[in-house]
């Protein structure tokens, strides 16, 4: 005798969508992150591509990817990314199976995160000043998801947290830090808004500041907050009745 069992449709593949990078240890932070997220919810295929300079390309990722995917951009803020580079490399045979997530940032799961880095880096608990360090851009909205970022951080330490801009319009994190000094604070941190070690994190070391934490790709919310993204994605809502629990594994 033969039984029929229903079985629950498959998750939708996660595709993490990575900011390209030459530097052999951002690589390692972000497969590593890849790696942190697929522990999470090993029911759930977790695939990473890049959006430059590494391999495998999101074309090359999607050519063996079959089935629903959500891609999750793995960046900190809205910007040419996140609304023209994502959707041009989307755009053709796969575009009607792939949805796209909002890009990490902000959220306060990534204040947690750079919390984290700061006290690891040697920042002591209450009122000194931070200066929150991003890659930078001239899109107004990426702009303000930054400013965002910064009070999420600020009422996470209890401190001021004041924004700066390694590229566009500034400040930057050196004129930031020297601004705080300029008002009598010998003592600055600057948190690095950045998922990965690479040529923005490298400048930060020229700040001035007394302390400067490292990037925030290999903290435990950071992996939560690619599920969380991938969950809020209306695909991923209709394709499972309901979430499994995200493992925190700290």
């Amino acid at each position: 005798m033969t039984t029929l069992t229903d079985h629950a449709p498959q998750a939708p593949t996660l595709l993490a969508l990575a900011h390209g990078t030459r530097d052999r240890e951002g690589i390692r932070v972000v497969e590593e992150l890849t790696a942190r997220v697929r522990r999470l919810r090993p029911g759930t295929r977790v695939e990473l591509a890049w959006l430059g300079l590494v391999e495998p390309t999101v074309s090359q990722a999607l050519a063996r990817l079959p089935g629903p995917v959500v891609a999750v951009p793995l960046l900190l803020a809205r910007g040419y990314h996140v609304r023209t580079d994502i959707p041009a490399l989307l755009a053709g045979p796969d575009e009607a199976r792939v949805s796209v997530a909002p890009a990490l940032g902000p959220s306060p799961r990534l204040a947690e995160a750079a919390a984290a880095q700061l006290a690891r880096a040697g920042r002591p608990p209450g009122a000194t000043p931070v200066v929150l360090a991003a890659a930078g851009s001239a899109d107004p909205r990426a702009r303000a998801d930054t400013h965002h970022s910064a009070r999420l951080l600020a009422a996470r330490l209890n401190a001021p947290v004041t924004p700066a801009f390694l590229g566009g319009p500034g400040p930057d994190p050196a004129e930031a830090v020297a601004a705080w000094h300029s008002r009598g604070h010998p003592d600055v941190a600057v948190a690095a808004h950045l998922l990965a070690p690479g040529f923005f994190l490298n400048r930060l070391r020229g700040t001035g500041a007394r302390w400067v934490s490292g990037a925030l790709g290999l903290r435990e919310p950071a992996a939560e907050l690619v599920w969380e993204r991938y969950d809020a994605d209306g695909r991923a809502r209709n394709d499972r009745t309901s979430p499994p629990p995200v493992l925190r594994t700290r």
